[in-house]
């Protein structure tokens, strides 16, 4: 993609992020000469009409949403089956890079971030816009500190016909609320639990739920109560552990019912005082935005299965259609008043019997295994002692050296195995056996696979030998790489429909499977030139405009003269070097010839010392080029000039003459 125009505007700069369900560039808007952020929807979407026409669709409605705490939307479109949404351009980091990099927050810097998403929830959910994916990989911090919401690609419309339910579910396993893991039925409370959840996240530095997959982690939010915030960092106020409580319950009803409750009491919770913690924190690996099955009670029921989930042994059958039956072993104190003193009396019978009985099962059952197993148990072996058992670090994202000392402060042994290209820095974790959150006994090996860094390769040459565009394709695609762009332009050059340049250059290393864009010949194009001579009065520079508006270039050339005649013509252009409305490649050169008026100094009295008033009048020929005048105006035609002031001047100059009678020449 990058390297790609889209909508004749967009210019795809670099990939800056990457989501379950899109990729997100950063472009240049050529139109608007500015950065915007275009988020592309992913190949393995593009076939699912239902999919892209909420892509489509939530896009255009949100492009309506106008609050400083929501990403704007500029622009949605459609090319070559590349389904986009343009974006503004938001430099800095996402809450969950802020989390991993600083750990926990102080809950007032917690709370002023979750007012401001909640404030642009409210403006959302009074557009009838419920996002469905508040995570803090959507919520974005910039370098001034201003939060944004983004990433509304799964949002829907609460007028939408299939709001109530779905078939898949779509969101973040760690945020979902119980009603999104379900399929059911979501609303405003929806975003308000996960808020809930990425509040409890900033003042604990960790999520409520965590499992070793999407359906378990789900699961949880269904089945498990939240172990209080306050338990996870005893210093944050009772109020907003409340608070945190409340906005994640599992039923809607308990929750805040609106953006606006949850933010007024963020402002009273704002008001409590609380010490800031610094304590480093795990960060949460695939966060990513899923689409799954809805957590049925079919999966439920296979999960349990499948995590050995304990086994509820029941030693009394209940007779459903005995309805004394039922109330007779209930526990409720209100029907305890309905039993009579004999039923109360057969009640604690039975229990002690229904204890004695479960008593029973378990020795026979105990017996039993002994019997099975040689009577191991009892057995005068040693016993063993218990294994200590410890959490395994993320690591993952850490460069070699923190992560051997996290997985070493574990209580772990840091293992290296290996290493694998990735688009991750060299040297950067990206995988560990066991993986984070896995259990391990303590001193066993945590293997670690490090990044090698981007696999690289060298780009072919197709300019050299100026390949053809067929040609340039196959060496682009037998080296490792795909067709990026492709554009044309003239050469005077390279001959049409031939490669003039490409991009990455020839021979430098690139990524394997990255784009190179290339540039076609079309061939010479001609142009006509300009007049420049006829009218006699055009100066360089008005030359020099028409020129280059027909793609040519000019050089210059002065022309010096001494020519009194030529004196006005000053600068002016009196010849070019191809003739006018002649036929030329753009590009070529023409050259222009101007006047340079550079005038000789005259000797007028070299020139008419001796001679007669008469040859000056009549027959110097520099007479009109010399204002002159005679000091005696009385002198006759054959009076002799004895003297001329000064003696030598430029063209145009006066000079003084000085006569005397031709009879007494010295005098």
């Amino acid at each position: 993609m990058v390297g790609k125009v889209l909508g004749e505007r967009y210019e795809i700069l670099e990939k800056i992020g990457e989501g379950g369900m899109s990729y997100v560039y950063k472009a240049k808007c050529h139109k608007l000469k500015r950065y915007v952020a275009v988020k592309v929807l992913k190949d393995s979407f593009t076939n699912n009409e239902e999919i892209v026409e909420k892509f489509k669709r939530e896009a255009t409605a949100i492009a309506n949403l106008i609050n400083p705490n929501i990403v704007n939307i500029l622009d949605v479109g459609t090319q070559d089956n590349i389904h986009y949404i343009v974006m503004e351009y938001v430099k800095g980091k996402n809450l969950k890079e802020i989390i991993n990099e600083h750990g926990k927050f102080a809950y007032e810097t917690a709370i002023s971030i979750a007012s401001k998403v909640a404030n642009a929830l409210d403006c959302a959910h009074k557009n009838n816009i419920i996002h469905r994916d508040i995570k803090p990989q959507n919520i974005l911090v910039t370098e001034e500190g201003i939060v944004k919401v983004t990433d509304f690609g799964i949002a829907k419309s609460t007028d939408s016909s299939t709001i109530a339910y779905t078939n898949s579910v779509m969101g973040s396993a760690h945020y979902f609320s119980p009603e999104q893991a379900k399929g059911s039925y979501v609303d405003c409370r929806t975003d308000l639990y996960s808020l809930g959840v990425v509040l409890y996240e900033m003042v604990t530095g960790r999520v409520p739920f965590d499992g070793d997959s999407p359906v378990t982690v789900a699961l949880k939010h269904i089945q498990e109560p939240v172990i209080p915030p306050k338990n996870m960092n005893s210093k944050i106020p009772d109020s907003l552990n409340a608070l945190i409580l409340k906005a994640v319950e599992k039923e809607p009803i308990k929750r805040y019912q609106s953006a606006k409750e949850i933010i007024a009491d963020l402002e009273k919770v704002k008001e409590n005082p609380n010490a800031v913690i610094n304590a480093p924190v795990d960060s949460l690996d695939d966060d990513h935005t899923r689409i799954m099955e809805p957590v049925t009670a079919e999966v439920i029921k296979q999960a349990a299965l499948k995590n050995k989930a304990k086994a509820q042994s029941k030693v009394y059958d209940e007779d459903e259609e005995n309805e004394d039956d039922d109330d007779y072993y209930d526990d409720d104190e209100d029907d305890d008043e309905k039993l009579t003193p004999k039923q109360k009396k057969q009640r604690v019978i039975n229990r002690v019997l229904l204890g004695l009985a479960f008593v029973l099962i378990v020795v026979v059952a105990i017996a039993s295994a002994s019997m099975f197993f040689g009577n191991k148990i009892g057995a005068k072996e040693p016993a063993k002692p218990a294994v200590t058992q410890v959490d395994v670090p993320q690591v993952v994202g850490m460069t070699k050296d923190d992560a051997k000392k996290a997985i070493e402060n574990s209580g772990l042994v840091y293992v290296e195995d290996g290493q694998q290209n990735s688009d991750k820095p060299e040297g950067t974790v990206i995988q560990t056996t066991p993986a984070f959150g896995e259990k391990a006994n303590k001193d066993d090996k945590v293997k670690v696979v490090l990044s090698a860094g981007p696999a690289t390769i060298k780009v072919p040459d197709l300019t050299s030998k100026p390949m053809s565009l067929d040609e340039a394709k196959k060496a682009i695609v037998g080296a490792g790489f795909s067709v990026g762009n492709i554009s044309q332009d003239n050469s005077n050059t390279i001959e049409k429909g031939k490669v003039i340049s490409q991009t990455p250059s020839a021979n430098s290393d690139a990524k394997k499977d990255s784009s190179i864009d290339i540039v076609v010949s079309i061939g010479v194009k001609l142009t006509k030139v300009p007049d420049l001579v006829s009218t006699g009065s055009m100066k360089v520079d008005d030359a020099k405009v028409l020129i280059e508006a027909k793609n040519l270039k000019m050089e210059a050339v002065e022309q010096s003269t001494d020519n009194y005649d030529l004196k006005n013509k000053d600068g002016f252009i009196v010849a070019q070097s191809i003739a006018k409305d002649s036929d030329v490649p753009e590009g070529t050169t023409i050259k222009v010839y101007y006047s340079k008026y550079n005038p000789k100094p005259i000797d007028v009295q070299k020139e008419i010392s001796g001679r007669t008033r008469d040859f000056v009048e009549n027959q110097w020929p520099n007479r009109t080029k010399v204002s002159y005048t005679f000091d005696d105006k009385t002198q006759p035609k054959d009076s002799v000039v004895v003297g001329v002031s000064p003696a030598q001047v430029n063209p145009g100059d006066s000079v003084t003459i000085t006569l005397k009678p031709a009879n007494n020449p010295a005098q």
